[in-house]
């Protein structure tokens, strides 16, 4: 019970500790998201200060061009004034000389004189200039020189029209391409806002920015967005020379957006993968402790069955003749102390056992002289360190027996009941490395390291077990290492690493 109530309690905490780092994302992250939608909007208010500034400038441009506008219209009303002096039959000589001077000043007014027919009696600054000598004011000259209405000449039936002049146009030019680019300016901002440019309705659709083009020619999807926009923010109203007035909406980026939405995704997408890695771990866990459950149990069977048939053998032996009775006695002896060996392995297994300064080489050789007589027969075990040979270590003796059995009954199985099992020690000053080599068929590289894994095994009645119980023998209880040192198709060497002296 105490070990559920453990597991419970620590699923508490997780599930806290899993809340609270949730909670402390989602709130960091809406801080950042708080701090990154602040500085968006101090870089939209700079762009509209910007665009104002801009706007002020179109505005003294235009103002600029309405007095040049207004200039060259009293130049026209002027020169008009001096033709119709220049009529009069009563100019002295000054008088025409003067006239005349004022009309040959004028170099950048294109100006054209009709009589009533509409025929062109005078033409200046004309470009190119005409071939004929005799033109009508017609098609598509009359259309340049209809801009402006024409001053009529009294008492003379004469008409003077003029247009723009060729740098006035020049400047007309520069100014529209000044207002286009502040047009493209706006709606490709540097804050990566996105923006509507609207009519004075603020319903006509002028221009827009940082919005899907595609999306964009949908009237529905249009006006959703320019709703979307009006319900964020107030627009920004702008006077353009000759557009009139405009006005731009503008809502959050979508890296802003994106942002304020991204750690919610982010959990979603994690708890589903973590939700899936628990049921895979969940199924393997469970997968595991079933071939745990198996192999204990057919390992408690296997380690009791072979003393308890030499039991039942030798009980039969004495019904058919007593006097085997002493030798069975002695034997059946043997098998009831390594039922006892076996108890002791098992009631050890899954609590800490006591680790006693005992002597490595005794209990290897005990072990080896066990197995001799229940190996196959092709089976020659060679121990290259003498029997008086002391190593004293904290050891459990009948654990590390156990381990070397597993050993070498995988070796056994490798070998196919055919080979030799070498066991070598070399004693150093902090550690003894104890060494088990077989001649059998090897283990391949990519699953050596899985060997040790519970349940798994290489042969198709197997448990899977023997080294699993043997890695927890040395590891967790012995504080030491075992690991397979190499391999190859000529055998396998396990190599056990103990510790003089345990923490």
């Amino acid at each position: 019970m105490e070990l559920y109530s453990k597991k419970k309690r620590w699923k508490i905490i997780l599930a806290i500790l899993g809340i609270l780092i949730i909670a402390a994302s989602l709130f960091y992250t809406n801080m950042l998201v708080a701090k990154f939608a602040q500085s968006e909007r101090r870089n939209v208010r700079l762009w509209a200060d910007a665009v104002h500034r801009k706007l002020r400038l179109v505005k003294y441009t235009d103002a600029f061009f309405t007095q040049l506008r207004n200039s060259e219209r009293q130049k026209v009303e002027l020169l008009a004034d001096v033709y119709k002096r220049l009529l009069r039959s009563n100019n002295t000589s000054d008088e025409l000389t003067f006239y005349l001077n004022v009309i040959n000043r004028n170099q950048d007014i294109p100006v054209i004189i009709t009589n009533r027919k509409g025929e062109i009696i005078f033409y200046r600054n004309l470009y190119p200039k005409p071939d004929s000598t005799r033109l009508f004011f017609k098609g598509k000259l009359k259309e340049q020189f209809s801009v402006y209405p024409p001053i009529i000449i009294p008492k003379t039936g004469t008409k003077l029209y003029y247009r723009n002049s060729l740098v006035f146009n020049q400047l007309q030019d520069v100014l529209n391409d000044y207002i286009s680019v502040f047009m493209s300016e706006i709606t490709a901002n540097s804050s990566n806002v996105p923006v509507i440019v609207t009519d004075s309705t603020q319903s006509n659709i002028l221009q827009f920015g940082n919005l899907n083009d595609v999306r964009m020619s949908n009237p529905a999807y249009a006006d959703k967005m320019l709703r979307e926009m009006k319900s964020q923010n107030e627009p920004i109203e702008i006077n353009f020379p000759e557009q009139g007035k405009a006005f731009i909406f503008y809502k959050n980026s979508n890296l802003l957006t994106q942002m304020r939405w991204f750690p919610v995704a982010q959990i979603l997408v994690i708890s589903f993968f973590l939700f899936i890695a628990y049921l895979l771990f969940s199924a393997s866990r469970k997968s595991e402790q079933n071939r745990v459950w198996a192999g204990m149990a057919k390992e408690t069977a296997h380690q009791i069955g072979t003393p308890l048939s030499s039991i039942l053998a030798w009980v039969e032996l004495i019904k058919l003749d007593e006097s085997n009775a002493k030798q069975a006695a002695e034997e059946i002896t043997k098998d009831v102390k390594r039922l006892e060996v076996i108890t002791k392995r098992f009631s050890k297994i899954g609590s800490t056992p006591s680790l006693d300064e005992d002597n490595l080489t005794k209990i290897i050789y005990d072990t080896v002289t066990y197995l001799k007589p229940r190996s196959p027969r092709k089976v020659q075990y060679n121990i290259l360190f003498p029997r008086d040979k002391e190593i004293i270590l904290p050891v459990n003796a009948s654990l590390f027996s156990w381990v070397l059995e597993n050993l070498c009954k995988n070796a056994i199985d490798a070998m196919e009941g055919k080979g030799n099992i070498t066991i070598d020690m070399q004693e150093e000053s902090k550690q003894v490395i104890v060494d088990v080599i077989d001649t059998g068929k090897g283990i391949p590289m990519t699953v050596q390291k899985s060997v040790f894994n519970p349940g798994y095994t290489s042969k198709k009645r197997g448990w899977g077990l023997g080294l699993s119980l043997a890695k927890r023998i040395i590891q967790e209880y012995h504080k030491g290492k075992i690991y397979v040192k190499s391999s190859s198709s000529k055998g396998t060497t396990f190599r056990i690493v103990l510790k003089k002296q345990t923490l």
